[in-house]
């Protein structure tokens, strides 16, 4: 598995984010969240020489759903949108399915403002002290 995720994840991901987000002046920063597939020494060792700046795990909030968004939106609306879905998958396979095509269809736009959200976020974690902030974003 860690194979995989060194020789086909990561690097597609790094391609990812350098065509998702040209807009921004220095590319992107990855971020390290210290899940446990991602600490490994391999995988590490990958992300420090391909990518120019990351920020590890030492230097970010632990279990940061806020501040990650892939979790306070993508997975929120791949939900709303799974909610309305007919007929209700009835196995993994097709639970698999759904969901791709669910995130084939997550509109671009959407996905590029929650990222330029960030800062905002940022802001709103610090000034609550690292504590719970979303419900001051409006």
């Amino acid at each position: 598995m860690l194979n995989f995720i060194i020789k086909t994840l990561l690097p597609e991901l790094v391609l990812d984010c350098r065509s998702v987000l040209p807009f921004l002046p220095s590319g992107f920063i990855y971020q390290q969240d210290g899940a446990p597939a991602h600490m490994a020494k391999l995988a590490q060792d990958w992300i420090a020489t391909n990518c120019s700046e990351f920020t590890a795990k030492d230097e970010w909030p632990a279990n940061s759903p806020d501040l990650n968004p892939l979790d306070y939106h993508v997975c929120g609306a791949m939900l709303e949108h799974y909610k309305s879905f007919q007929p209700k998958p009835e196995n993994i396979d097709q639970l698999k399915k759904v969901l791709q095509l669910i995130w084939d269809q997550l509109l671009q736009d959407a996905i590029n403002k929650a990222i330029l959200s960030f800062p905002k976020r940022l802001q709103a974690c610090v000034k609550a002290g690292g504590g719970h902030f979303e419900h001051t974003l409006k």
